[in-house]
């Protein structure tokens, strides 16, 4: 774990190297700020920053809070570290794929009565996941900036103590970058 660790901490430091020595725009905007604009319809609010390495990496972080149980009854929050390479031409944009991190709290697992009527439910989970996504990045000229993504991850440590052993991220964001 502490190798992997230090591997991305290397190749993070390589990437802005590498922005460095390439002589890149120094006008170039390199920092971007995002709303999930799916969240709200499951009772949630999800805020992204992303800092751009250079034209085809970057690496951000997403902060993801349920404030209303009775639409998602398992998920309390996340905050989810990610790194992405983007396949597109322009500076940052289009097609990108992504690894990310996910620290998280699920509700425990519910164990059901006899009758299956009623349950009682154990204390809160707190695991990390490791997952992988895709999307679909488009930057206007004045900054503006429109994203769709999905992901998929996996639990790692205390998926027996829950009803899940899969993360899911996904949204379509509408954000700014500076």
């Amino acid at each position: 774990m502490k190798k992997t660790f230090l591997l991305i901490i290397l190749f993070a430091f390589y990437s802005v190297n590498a922005q460095n020595e390439t002589g890149a725009n120094p006008n170039q905007k390199n920092n971007e700020i995002r709303l999930n604009l799916i969240a709200p319809l499951s009772g949630a609010v999800e805020v992204n920053f992303e800092r751009y390495l250079n034209k085809n990496s970057s690496l951000g972080i997403s902060a993801f809070f349920v404030y209303d149980h009775t639409k998602d009854e398992d998920l309390n929050y996340y905050i989810s570290p990610y790194y992405r390479y983007y396949l597109g031409k322009k500076y940052a944009s289009g097609f990108f794929v992504e690894g990310f991190g996910m620290f998280t709290s699920i509700d425990g697992k519910k164990i059901y009565s006899p009758d299956r009527l009623t349950f009682t439910e154990n204390k809160d989970v707190y695991d990390v996941a490791l997952g992988a996504g895709l999307g679909y990045k488009l930057v206007t000229k004045k900054g503006l900036v429109f994203e769709a993504n999905a992901g998929y991850g996996k639990l790692l440590f205390n998926a027996d103590k829950t009803d899940h052993n899969v993360v899911a991220k996904y949204g379509l964001s509408i954000g700014y970058r500076f």
